[in-house]
């Protein structure tokens, strides 16, 4: 199964070049996360009730075509890849105008946290329930290990070189 929400591009969602800001592309996806969330029961309510949140570790784009003020655009969420339990996740996202033109592909790669604790959580049945809905046979396993493929890794720094 796919998602899909539909956005209105205002005038402030633009940059300088007068086409969608790419924070303006984190937003969206951001807020069709929620709203399939929302339509799955585990809205930001239910989150708060059960002690868990989403928390995304990665984020990348490809960008197809420009998308402009004034315009309709679908934002599709789709589960590419969840573990096991459900504790790592990573939905795409396609941007694509009305007439089914695909602009741009996100890919967000996130775990679920005990928003108490501040650590990796597995969520609740309820949660996985929904999320495996949206699963296909195209789904990838995802693992801790997953996270070792991300291209960044933290660099600590001796604090004497901001001086």
């Amino acid at each position: 199964m796919i998602f899909y929400h539909t956005f209105e591009v205002r005038w402030s969602d633009l940059d300088a070049n007068k086409h969608l800001a790419n924070s303006s592309y984190v937003q969206y996806c951001a807020q069709a996360r929620m709203a399939f969330m929302t339509k799955e029961k585990m809205g930001v309510t239910q989150l708060s009730r059960w002690g868990i949140g989403p928390v995304i570790l990665h984020e990348r784009y490809s960008f197809f075509k420009e998308i402009y003020a004034d315009q309709t655009v679908i934002v599709s969420v789709e589960i590419d890849g969840c573990s096991e339990d459900s504790s790592i996740y990573r939905f795409l996202h396609k941007f694509y105008t009305p007439d089914g033109v695909h602009c741009a592909t996100s890919e967000a790669t996130g775990v679920w946290i005990d928003t108490m604790l501040r650590k990796m959580t597995t969520p609740p049945d309820d949660v996985v329930e929904a999320m495996n809905k949206y699963k296909t046979a195209d789904t990838e396993v995802l693992t801790r290990e997953d996270f070792k493929k991300f291209p960044f890794h933290p660099q600590n720094v001796d604090p004497e070189e901001f001086k």
